[in-house]
């Protein structure tokens, strides 16, 4: 299955213990650690993601 690039999160420090995202063709969102993108990877639909970054985005927790 084809894939677009890993893009890690723009809230990333020059660490390796980052988020990173993909999109694939059949619209699944695949989310894994940076430090390794071929270990554990997490895959979701583009409306549970939408939701999960919303909540960020509102939540009074974030920097």
């Amino acid at each position: 299955m084809a894939e677009s690039a890993w893009q890690k999160s723009s809230y990333c420090a020059q660490g390796e213990a980052c988020l990173s995202v993909a999109a694939t063709p059949d619209r699944a969102i695949r989310l894994t650690e940076s430090a390794d993108p071929t270990q554990s990877i997490l895959t979701t639909d583009p409306a549970t993601w939408a939701g999960f970054i919303r909540s960020l985005k509102e939540s009074d927790h974030h920097g």
